[in-house]
């Protein structure tokens, strides 16, 4: 029925990969891995959505990379349909896509807070690519960023603590966590409440002192 309302079932599947994942970019041939279908409808749809406003293109090292923007007047709209794994499913690449890998951190344990930034959004200066505070199984974790690794096709930077050292970080004010929380990033799990799921930007985290 989505397909049929939206008129393409590889713009419905670019519509849930962008929207799932926003402040993340994609490149033409990753993304047509990802949604499964023939690049030239892939850019086709692509170029579309160029021309409407619903994503942004810039170059990288050589690449154009493509990234949903989140000004779109119908942004939140778009992302209440399409922003979840129920919406529709793409190419069954558990960690490829965000609302995937939420499914997949779950079951790490009792994960509080996980997001993606670094080498996911292109953010140079990020000190991380994942960084997960919680309670996980750590045989897991290991299998679950070695599948996350042959997915990207690259080594990642990945930080695990539990609640009690985020908070202590928090406290002395730890130039690692306040870079990681203040990067540009995909939120996949706040359970910890540090971020606003209102907020389009992700705005720099300040936490107050107990008096």
């Amino acid at each position: 029925m989505i397909d049929q309302l939206f008129g393409s079932k590889t713009r419905v599947k670019l519509l849930q990969l962008f929207l799932s994942n926003p402040n993340r970019s994609f490149y033409v041939r990753e993304i047509t891995r990802k949604v499964d279908e023939q690049i030239n409808s892939v850019r086709r749809e692509l170029a579309n959505m160029l021309s409407i406003g619903i994503i942004t293109s810039d170059s990288s090292n050589n690449k154009l990379y493509y990234e949903v923007s989140q000004k779109f007047e119908h942004y939140e709209a778009l992302k209440s349909i399409f922003g979840s794994k129920s919406a529709v499913t793409t190419k069954q690449t558990p960690e490829g896509d965000s609302s995937n890998m939420v499914v997949q951190l779950r079951l790490l344990g009792a994960v509080e807070l996980a997001f993606l930034s670094g080498a996911f959004t292109r953010d140079d200066l990020s000190p991380v690519d994942i960084l997960i505070v919680g309670d996980v199984n750590r045989t897991r974790l290991r299998k679950f960023i070695t599948a996350v690794e042959k997915e990207e096709g690259h080594d990642l930077r990945y930080s695990i603590m539990d609640g009690e050292e985020l908070e202590y970080r928090l406290d002395v004010h730890d130039r690692f966590i306040a870079n990681a929380l203040n990067s540009k990033k995909t939120v996949l799990i706040d359970d910890r409440g540090l971020f606003s799921v209102k907020t389009r930007v992700k705005k720099p985290i300040t936490k107050k002192r107990k008096k």
